[in-house]
Formats: structure tokens, C-alpha cells, sequence
């Protein structure tokens, strides 16, 4: 590559703040699920944009919400971290029955404001002790620093339509594995699945064999969310 090609192909590289993607027109929205009515700050509208796509609330979330509420005593006493939190609405509705809650994401900002919400004084229903922390799948350093601050691991590791960039669903086992690695056994995780793409499908179930993972359809949870089907997995360490 000549030196004119050089310049032009920087010239070409673009470098934008991380601000640029992020829509901050958050709307106060309500949700009830069961008896829980959980208020929170999220977007109504989708965008393709990479940073914004968790600042909506996917139709996973509304499955696994549906199901942490009416077993809600799975949650009791547990301590707990959420990959890929987006606005923090399954967090939040756990806070209110288990022990300790870890919000994860790659984009930490809407987390924290909606966690200000859920602690405020007009708002007693959080009883959980609840954080909120940036992870980036297979980021090492990130699963560290998490790690030295719950070093005795977590009890559930809770995940809901996460997997919408193909290339990322390696690193998210990757970060599964590690996790529950460190209760051996005595850790599981919860996917709330929205089927969209046989490709994702059946990356999904060979990630989690490559992995050493067993995946478990929850009995009962098969159902149509909006016009796509969704299902419950429960997936261990084989």
C-alpha cells in the first residue's frame, strides 16, 4: 500500500464517541407481571443501531418475566446475575424476591438509571442488595473484576434474548462457562429463548455441547410471544 492509499484509508475511519449511540428519550413505562407492576425507563421504538438495541425491552424479557413470576420462589434467597440486562426490567422484577442482584451489560447507563428508580424512597418494593456493572462477553478482565467483588459466585445466572449478533453468542457461553465454573454444580443458567433464525437456533444448541453445557426445555413455558415462539432453557454443566 502506497502512502496516498494510506492517508486515504484513513481518512475513511471514523471515530465516534459512544454517546453517538445512545438515545437518551427514555419514556416511563409500566409493566405487570402477575401481581408485580414494575415502572422503568426504556425506549418504544427499535433501531438497528448496536448500542441502542438494549435500551428496548425484547420479547424474551417478557417471557422470562412471566415465568420468574409465577415461580417466583426459584428466586428467594438467591444471589444473582443478569447478562445482558438492556433496561433492567427482569433484574428489577427479581430484586424484589431474591437476596443479592448483579445488572450486566455492555452499556451500563439506562441500568443505573432505572436502578435510582427502583431504590428510590417512593419505591419499597426492591429488597434485594442491587448493582449494576459494565461485561462485555469474553471480556476476561470484566469477568474479574466481577468476580473479585462476588467471589463466591452466583446462584443464577439469568439471560433474556441476548444473542441478537451471531457473533457474539461464543462469547456469551464463554462467560456462561465461567460463571458456572465457580459454584461447580451448584449454579444454573436461565435463558429465555425467542426463536427467530434456524441458523441461531442450532448455533445456540452447539455452543452450549462445545461448551459442556446441557440444555433443558422447562416443561410448560413453550409459547407464542407476539407471532415468535419462545421457550425456557435451564442449562448446566454436563
Amino acid at each position: 500500500m502506497n502512502r496516498e492509499e494510506k492517508e486515504e484509508e484513513e481518512e475513511e475511519i471514523v471515530c465516534l464517541d459512544e454517546s453517538f449511540f445512545i438515545n437518551d428519550n427514555y419514556q416511563l413505562t409500566t409493566f405487570t407481571f402477575g401481581s408485580q407492576v414494575i415502572e422503568l425507563l426504556c425506549l418504544h421504538s427499535s433501531s438497528t443501531d448496536f448500542d441502542l438495541t438494549g435500551q428496548l425491552v425484547w420479547p424474551g424479557a417478557m417471557l422470562l418475566n412471566d415465568y420468574l413470576a409465577k415461580n417466583a420462589e426459584i428466586l428467594q434467597g438467591c444471589s444473582i446475575i443478569e447478562l445482558g440486562s438492556g433496561v433492567g426490567v427482569t433484574g428489577i422484577l427479581c430484586s424484589r424476591f431474591c437476596r443479592q442482584l448483579l445488572l450486566t451489560d455492555h452499556n451500563d447507563e439506562i441500568l443505573k438509571k432505572n436502578i435510582e428508580l427502583c431504590v428510590s424512597s417512593e419505591n419499597p418494593n426492591c429488597s434485594a442488595e442491587l448493582a449494576a456493572e459494565k461485561l462485555e462477553w469474553g471480556n476476561s478482565d470484566h469477568i474479574d473484576q466481577i468476580l473479585q467483588r462476588y467471589s463466591g459466585g452466583f446462584d443464577l445466572i439469568l439471560g433474556a434474548d441476548i444473542y441478537i449478533l451471531q457473533s457474539s453468542i461464543p462469547f456469551l457461553f464463554d462467560t456462561v462457562e465461567h460463571l458456572l465454573h465457580v459454584r461447580r454444580g451448584r449454579c444454573k443458567f436461565i435463558l429465555a429463548y425467542i426463536s427467530r433464525a434456524k441458523t441461531i437456533d442450532s448455533l445456540i444448541m452447539k455452543q452450549a455441547a462445545e461448551h459442556g453445557m446441557r440444555m433443558v426445555e422447562v416443561t410448560g413455558t413453550r409459547s407464542v410471544v407476539g407471532n415468535l415462539e419462545g421457550v425456557i432453557f435451564e442449562v448446566t454443566m454436563q
